[in-house]
C-alpha cells in the first residue's frame, strides 16, 4: 500500500505519528509528591510505514518505548525512540513494509523470510536493573532505560528456549524472582507454553514447558503465593488457516474455557485443569491469591466475547462494542483438588486495565484500580486505541465491599493504563500516573501526564505535565523509581 488505510486503527488518535523525540525541563503544573521521582515507561505501536494489508490494526506497529522522566528540580523530560527490531530494520532500509498480516509469517515477502518479526511493541518490562520492551510473539527487545537506545533481542543469556515471552510478567514483591511464560513457543499455532521462573539477579532459573489444551490467546497470566495459574481463552489460532493467509486469531464461542493451576515451584505435570464459561475472554488479570480455608481466587475483566473486532468480525461475530457484556471477575477453585469447574463470582463493573499495588501481587489485596466507559458521559468518547474508544473513566474499588471512588473525563477525552506509585507515609495509597489524551479541533489533540492520589481519585490529578508532542495511545507501562535506575547505571 502506498499510503495508510482510513480505517478507525489509523485515523484520529490512532494516526500514525512515527517522530522520535527527546524534550527537556517541561512544566509540572500543580503540587508533584516527593515519591514520584523516577521514569514512568509506555509502549506505544507505531508503524514506520504504511502496511501491506488494508485490514492491518493498531497492535501491528513499530514498537516505540517513551520515558517521561520526573527530576530533582521539579521539571520533567519526555523521549520517545522506536525500538529498532530486527523487523524494524529491515523495513527501515527497504523504505517499505515488508511484513505482512498480523502474526502471520506465510504473508511476508520472500526476502525476509526468517527474519525475527516481532514489533516489540506491548509492555517495557523492569527487572533486576534491565528493561525490556515485550511483545508476546517474539522474545523481548533490551533496550538503555536512560537513553532508549536498543542493545538486541533478549534471551536472558543464551539460556531461554522458549521463541516467546509473554508482555505481561509478575513480580513477587518478597523474593523479587519474575514469573512469565510463552505461548506458542515452538511455533505459530503451537499448543505449547514455556514456564519460567527468573531470579533477582535476572538469571533464567527454571523453563518447563507443557501443552495447552488447544493454541489459544494467552495475553495475561498470574501468579499467587504458591500457585501459577494460566487461563485459556478461546481465541484460536490455526496453522492451515495462517499457511492460507488468513487472520492468526479468530473467537470461537462454542469451545470452553479453561483455568490451568500448577504449585509455582512445581512441576508441570502437576497442572490441574477447571473448566471456565464457553466463549469468554479476558485480556487482563487484577491479582490471584488465596484466602484462609486455602481457596484459590482469580480476579480478571472477564468480556463475552473477545473485545477486539479485527478478531471478531473475521470470526463471523459481528456485534457492535457496546454489546459486548463484561464485569470484573473472580473465578474460585480447590487447588488442590484433581480439576473440576471454575466457581464464578461478579465483583465489579465491566472496564480493563486493573492496576494494584505491586506489594499486593499474589496476595489478599484490599483495594485496585480500572479503567472503564462512563455511562452518565453526556457526549461522544474519545475514539482511538485498538477497541476503537478511549475508556473515560478512573475507578478506585474497594475489594471489600465499600463504595468505588471515580474520576470521570469530559467528552472526547480518554485515559491511558495508569500505573502505581507506591508511597513512603504508613496508611497512604500512593500514586497513579496515566495519560490523558483530549481531542481539541479537527486533527488536534493535547497530551497530558497527570499524578493522582490513588486514594482520593475523585479529587483529580495534584500535578499535570502538559507534552508538546503528538502522541498515540499506549498499550502498557511500568513505573521505575530513581533509586533503581541510578543503582542500574
Amino acid at each position: 500500500m502506498g499510503a495508510f488505510p482510513q480505517t478507525m486503527y489509523f485515523t484520529g488518535l490512532n494516526a500514525p505519528v512515527g517522530q522520535e523525540a527527546s524534550l527537556k525541563g517541561l512544566t509540572v503544573e500543580g503540587t508533584l509528591p516527593a515519591e514520584v521521582r523516577g521514569s514512568f515507561y509506555r509502549a506505544v505501536p507505531d508503524p514506520a510505514f504504511p502496511p501491506r494489508f488494508e485490514n492491518d490494526h493498531t497492535l501491528s506497529g513499530d514498537g516505540m518505548v517513551s520515558r517521561l522522566s520526573f527530576n530533582a528540580d521539579g521539571t520533567a523530560d519526555f523521549a520517545i525512540r522506536f525500538v529498532e527490531t530486527a523487523r524494524y530494520l529491515a523495513e527501515k532500509a527497504a523504505g517499505e513494509a515488508r511484513f505482512g498480516k498480523y502474526r502471520n509469517p506465510f504473508t511476508d515477502e520472500a526476502d525476509v523470510a526468517g527474519v525475527d518479526r516481532t514489533v516489540a511493541n506491548t509492555t517495557p518490562v523492569w527487572h533486576a536493573g534491565r528493561l525490556l520492551m515485550a511483545k508476546e510473539d517474539g522474545r523481548p527487545y533490551r533496550v538503555d532505560p536512560k537513553t532508549l537506545e536498543t542493545l538486541g533481542s533478549y534471551d536472558f543469556g543464551g539460556a531461554l528456549k522458549s521463541e516467546t515471552m509473554t508482555a505481561h510478567v509478575r513480580i513477587d514483591p518478597a523474593t523479587k524472582e519474575l514469573f512469565f511464560y510463552g505461548y506458542e513457543a515452538d511455533g505459530v499455532a503451537s499448543t505449547k507454553v514455556a514456564y519460567c521462573v527468573v531470579g533477582p539477579d535476572g538469571a533464567l532459573k527454571s523453563e518447563q514447558w507443557f501443552d495447552a489444551p488447544y493454541c489459544a490467546m494467552m495475553h495475561d497470566f498470574t501468579v499467587s503465593e504458591n500457585y501459577a495459574l494460566f487461563p485459556i481463552y478461546p481465541t484460536t489460532a490455526d496453522l492451515e488457516r495462517l499457511k492460507a493467509g488468513g487472520e492468526h486469531w479468530h473467537h470461537e464461542p462454542e469451545l470452553d474455557s479453561w483455568l490451568g493451576v500448577m504449585p509455582r515451584y512445581g512441576d508441570v505435570s502437576e497442572i490441574r485443569w477447571f473448566k471456565g464459561p464457553k466463549g469468554v475472554h479476558s485480556y487482563h488479570m487484577m491479582n490471584a491469591w488465596e484466602d484462609a480455608d486455602g481457596l484459590l481466587h482469580f480476579d480478571a475483566c472477564l468480556n463475552s466475547t473477545n473485545a477486539f473486532a479485527f478478531i471478531r468480525e473475521p470470526s463471523g461475530i459481528h456485534i457492535q462494542p457496546w454489546d459486548v457484556r463484561g464485569a470484573l471477575t473472580r473465578w474460585t477453585v480447590d487447588p488442590k483438588a484433581e480439576g473440576g469447574e471454575v466457581t464464578e463470582t461478579i465483583i465489579g463493573p465491566p472496564g480493563d486495565f486493573p492496576v494494584i499495588p505491586a506489594a499486593r501481587q499474589g496476595r489478599p489485596y484490599t483495594h485496585g484500580w480500572m479503567l472503564t466507559m462512563n455511562p452518565e458521559l453526556q457526549g461522544p468518547p474519545l475514539p482511538g486505541g485498538p477497541v476503537g474508544a478511549m475508556f473515560n473513566l478512573l475507578l478506585r474499588l474497594d475489594m471489600r465491599g465499600g463504595p468505588p471512588q471515580a474520576l470521570a473525563l469530559p467528552p472526547m477525552a480518554g485515559f491511558n493504563e495508569p500505573v502505581h506509585v507506591p508511597s513512603a507515609t504508613e496508611g497512604h495509597e500512593g500514586w497513579l500516573i496515566t495519560i490523558v489524551d483530549q481531542q481539541i479541533g479537527d486533527d488536534a489533540f493535547l497530551h497530558q501526564a497527570w499524578v493522582i492520589d490513588a486514594g482520593n481519585i475523585a479529587a483529580g490529578p495534584v500535578a499535570k505535565v502538559t507534552i508538546p508532542h503528538r502522541l498515540r495511545p499506549q498499550v502498557h507501562g511500568w513505573w521505575v523509581p530513581q533509586a533503581e535506575l541510578d543503582a542500574a547505571q
